[in-house]
């Protein structure tokens, strides 16, 4: 047996406590069958005791069976988190318990199961349209985080490009740029806009947990988080890492979108983090005379809301101006906020403030 063949073999081990193998966690050393005995060394993080031995269990269960394995050898190198881990009980019960992030009260995701639902823009629109609401209660403090990670759109639409985030030495700390009343930290402020990421997974990974532990974010009533489309590395490691008080489910209301963003967001289940609700983004389009074209169908948001067991959080109509408005670096809550989309974004705010308590 191969090292390759052993590795392949091992995806049938599950993390503890996740429907996701060892081996597309990254978590695989190395692995080679040696006259006779099987040796797997593993590098993991976590503070609970009983993840290695599991593992270790698992590990042996599965090799001893096989042809030509007489002895079975782990090697478990395990390393403390920097930060309080993730509890395993369900966030709903204790949003907030465990936060690695000082000073930050609330996290929400926002996530969708496909790409091409404007996620990123809805992302950004969303974080300003809280700052905004905070603002009308005398409150401060939001943060954008943008972890996704291969397609880094948040400094653009936020007016950010070109810029480069300060570090505070002493700390060795990050510390986030801001716009609009925003603090925003993102892959695109760390790289040129032409320079592409072509990462695997494990890199996906360490860069997430450093916006986590090595960015000052300060006192934030709210963190909004834009994830990449999909169910892969950069979701798990977030809801491993800190404890999110709840996502946002981005869909369009056509039954391509709707279906995928119902299996993306029963992911959010899986590993216990609440869906506030899901926002159906391009629910029409309006023309000249004001009439409204759903362009994408009807009814998908809603149907995927029902799939999940929540509610819409709310509609947001297609306009040229949300475009425009993102590509100029001003989001259309900033740049027209007397808008219908400006206002749709402003309910879809208070929808979720609303919901986070």
């Amino acid at each position: 047996m191969s090292p390759d063949e052993l590795k392949d073999l091992l995806k049938q081990v599950k993390y503890p406590g996740f429907s996701r193998d060892i081996v597309s966690f990254g978590l695989v050393r190395g692995a080679e069958l040696r006259d006779g005995i099987a040796r797997v060394a593993l590098q993991i993080t976590t503070a609970d005791a009983q993840v290695p031995q599991q593992l270790r269990r698992d590990i042996e269960a599965l090799l001893r069976s096989r042809p030509g394995v007489r002895e079975v050898s782990v090697e478990i190198d395990v390393a403390a988190p920097k930060t309080p881990p993730r509890p395993l009980q369900s966030a709903a019960a204790t949003p907030g318990a465990g936060a690695p992030l000082a000073g930050v009260k609330k996290i929400v995701a926002v996530a969708s199961g496909k790409g091409g639902v404007g996620k990123s823009t809805l992302a950004v629109n969303l974080a300003c349209a809280i700052a905004l609401e905070l603002a009308s209660q005398g409150r401060k403090g939001v943060g954008l985080m943008d972890c996704d990670i291969h397609g880094p759109s948040v400094p653009l639409m936020m007016g950010l490009s070109g810029q480069r985030p300060g570090l505070l030495e002493e700390r060795q700390m990050l510390v986030p740029l801001e716009a609009h009343g925003v603090k925003v930290m993102s892959m695109g402020l760390l790289i040129t806009e032409d320079t592409p990421v072509v990462w695997r997974g494990p890199m996906i990974t360490s860069a997430i947990r450093n916006f986590v532990q090595n960015v000052l974010w300060g006192d934030l009533e709210v963190l909004v988080v834009d994830l990449p489309p999909g169910t892969g590395d950069a979701q798990l490691t977030l809801a491993q890492t800190i404890p999110l008080n709840g996502a946002v489910i981005v869909t369009t209301p056509q039954l391509a979108a709707t279906q995928v963003a119902a299996r993306g967001g029963s992911m959010f289940n899986q590993v216990n983090v609440p869906i506030l609700g899901v926002a159906e983004n391009m629910s029409w389009f309006e023309d000249a005379a004001g009439n409204r074209v759903p362009i994408f169908g009807e009814g998908g948001g809603a149907q995927a809301a029902a799939q999940l067991g929540t509610t819409v959080l709310g509609q947001i109509p297609l306009f040229p101006e949300i475009r425009a408005a993102g590509d100029s670096g001003k989001p259309i809550v900033v740049a027209q906020p007397g808008h219908r989309a400006a206002i749709a974004y402003r309910s879809l705010a208070k929808a979720v403030l609303d919901k986070l308590g």
